[in-house]
């Protein structure tokens, strides 16, 4: 059997790393975070901010290492 692999390398950003964030001058935006339907329930949300502000649920952000490495040239 052979197993062909792509080379591609992914660089794994977490919230309260300095490149979670990123800005235009104007915004601070995080590269990943979580959206809650208006629809969910009131009791389910709370259980989720409770998770997130726990840390039992955090969010994760992915790049390709080619591309985080052309955007901190670009810095």
């Amino acid at each position: 059997m052979t197993f062909t692999t792509t080379g591609t390398t992914f660089k794994e950003i977490i919230q309260g790393d300095p490149d979670f964030t990123m800005t235009d001058g104007i915004k601070l935006v995080p590269r990943a975070g979580f959206e809650i339907s208006k629809r969910c329930p009131r009791e389910y949300k709370l259980i989720l901010v409770e998770c997130i502000n726990n840390g039992w649920i955090k969010p994760i952000a992915y790049m390709k290492e080619s591309e985080y490495v052309w955007e901190k040239l670009g810095d």
